[in-house]
């Protein structure tokens, strides 16, 4: 009997046992401590990139082409400061195509970007689709080319029409203008290559080159042998108007004032063939790395430097501060008659405009290579050890 009583007990005490260690396995864990100071996970910041619903904001890049140097360059340090920012970037090269660009910021649009840098093709025939973009609140920013509607939120440059006076500049400084003998050698003989008809910028360059030419061609010193425009801003274009110029002249040419490095280069070779590349002096445009090699060489006269380093990280901001409803610094209001030199032209916009610096031989290594803007093999490459300058 007293055996089978502590059996009971025995049996009572272990099911309590096992309840009270089923109820603790059950219960819920204890709350853990919040992190503070730099434990905490934050969630990463974005300058207003990031929407409500966490989607990303999308910024559209649409470029004429890749065939420019210049160009994709552009399109990598845009593409990281916008992503850098918290924006997706979509991205297109439009391979000088109007059409093609056309649809493509129309393609854009329907995928839901609310801002737009855009290098025209042709600042005419894009305002189509960009006039659609911007009355769908998309916020377009021209990018280093003008597009001629008043519905654009900005447009960032260069001083285009300094470009011109200092591409001008430089070539008849290399020819001694001021002190050319007319009466021993007649007129200096000059050829004018201007950029694609197309190109807002290409009228704004050769208003620049014209104050300076044209007082002189007004005073006889200066003769205007051959003026010619590049379609596409294409080098083949510039070495085949080049040939032809030589031939209907002879040969018989002192000086051309080309718009960019590209008809430059293109226009050299048309020169080099006769001998002239060298002893005719010829301008160029955004210090390219060719350019540059050209400059060194002594075949380019004067190329032009616009810092694009300095323009990109303007135009990012533009949209970042536009799509976030913040003021633009440095902007002004223009006419879009003044900027296109087209009276008929109505309505205004915002733009902003960055100095440019006139490369030649005795400069090109301070202005292009200490600074990083062009590597410095690539300025010296074929030229020989004891020809170059220490390397920075």
């Amino acid at each position: 009997m007293q055996k089978k009583m502590h059996r009971r007990i025995l049996v009572i005490t272990v099911i309590m046992v096992l309840a009270s260690l089923l109820a603790a396995c059950a219960a819920p864990p204890a709350a853990t401590a919040p992190t503070t100071g730099s434990e905490a996970t934050a969630a990463p910041a974005t300058e207003g990139a990031a929407a409500t619903s966490g989607e990303k904001i999308k910024v559209g890049l649409s470029f004429s082409d890749f065939a420019t140097e210049r160009w994709k360059n552009e399109e990598v340090i845009l593409r990281k400061l916008l992503e850098d920012k918290g924006y997706e970037v979509l991205s297109q090269e439009a391979n000088q195509d109007v059409k093609l660009q056309n649809d493509q910021i129309d393609n854009m649009v329907s995928q839901g970007v609310k801002g737009l840098i855009i290098v025209a093709q042709d600042g005419d025939a894009i305002v189509t689709s960009v006039d659609k973009a911007a009355d769908a609140g998309v916020a377009v920013v021209a990018y280093d080319r003008l597009i001629k509607s008043p519905k654009i939120a900005g447009y960032i440059s260069f001083n285009n029409v300094e470009v011109g006076r200092q591409q001008a500049d430089g070539v008849m400084k290399a020819l001694d203008i001021e002190n050319w003998d007319v009466t021993a050698n007649g007129p200096a003989r000059v050829v004018k290559l201007g950029g694609s008809p197309t190109d807002n910028n290409a009228i704004l360059f050769r208003q620049g080159q014209d104050e300076i030419v044209n007082p002189l061609v007004d005073a006889g010193t200066v003769e205007v042998v051959a003026d010619q425009w590049v379609e596409n801003w294409d080098a083949a274009n510039a070495l085949k108007l080049m040939e032809n110029i030589l031939t209907s002249a002879n040969n018989d040419v002192d000086a051309v004032v080309a718009s960019n490095d590209g008809t430059a280069l293109g226009a050299l070779q048309a020169l080099k063939a006769q001998g002239l590349a060298g002893k005719v002096p010829i301008s160029g445009q955004d210090a390219t790395a060719d350019g540059c090699n050209s400059i060194v060489k002594g075949e380019l006269t004067v190329s032009i430097l616009k810092d694009i380093r300095n323009l990109a990280p303007i135009a990012v901001d533009m949209v970042d501060n536009i799509l976030n409803s913040k003021p633009v610094e440095g902007m002004q209001d223009y006419t879009l008659s003044e900027l296109t030199l087209d009276k008929a032209l109505q309505g205004n916009v915002k733009a902003l405009f960055l100095p440019v610096e006139q490369v030649n031989k005795e400069n090109v290594n301070a202005l292009c290579v200490e600074n990083g803007f062009q590597s410095y093999d690539n300025v010296y490459r074929d030229i020989p050890e004891d020809q170059r300058p220490p390397k920075p």
